[in-house]
């Protein structure tokens, strides 16, 4: 087994190993808002929860070059956004979202996507994804060489399809996700396996 010192790589050489090691990755496809009012939508795979009380999510937001994502700075002006779960139908929307444009163009435009008011925040949410979850800013660390911001929200809404909810539980193959895996690749749940529950203290 070849071993590689981490020293001897670049950040784009880092970026495509730990992308294809660290799979799969759920993706939080974020809306945000502008200073101009424009709305941007960009998917993120370095995403997970990191309190269920009050419940927050945190996102990694990388940069273009030397600069910010729109996100990172629409985010940190606002401080409110909307992280959505897409299914497998968004798959090619999710993607197309990727794409970059100048701050003054909006993705939700360009994929002909339909949004609809948030109830608590003026960020609009995707109708189409299953799952929308408004949040309001509450940390950013910066890491490494690249800077990378760890940007952590707090959600004070969550907006769920209805038949997706069970005794208050997501029925997973319902949602139907998807996952990010190396390069312009994506994955859905495949196999799921149930093992006998194990006692866990209450939270």
């Amino acid at each position: 087994m070849p071993s590689i010192d981490p020293r001897d790589l670049g950040a784009e050489q880092a970026y495509r190993l730990l992308t294809g090691i660290v799979v799969p990755r759920p993706i939080a496809w974020v809306t945000s808002l502008s200073r101009a009012k424009t709305v941007n939508l960009a998917p993120f795979s370095a995403f997970t929860f990191v309190s269920p009380k009050p419940p927050m999510l945190a996102i990694s937001v990388g940069r273009k070059g030397n600069v910010y994502k729109d996100t990172a700075r629409n985010i940190l002006d606002r401080e409110e956004y909307v992280v959505h779960i897409a299914d497998a139908p968004l798959m090619n929307a999710v993607h197309e979202s990727s794409v970059e444009h100048p701050s003054d163009v909006s993705e939700v435009d360009v994929l002909g996507l339909e949004t609809v008011a948030s109830d608590r925040i003026a960020v609009p949410r995707l109708a189409a994804a299953p799952v929308a979850m408004e949040c309001l800013f509450r940390q950013c660390l910066e890491f490494g060489e690249t800077r990378s911001r760890l940007i952590v929200g707090e959600v004070i809404a969550f907006h769920i399809r209805e038949e997706l909810l069970n005794d208050g539980k997501i029925e997973t193959e319902k949602l139907n996700p998807i996952a990010r895996i190396a390069g312009p690749r994506y994955a859905r749940l495949g196999e799921i396996v149930t093992l006998k529950s194990v006692f866990q203290t209450s939270k």
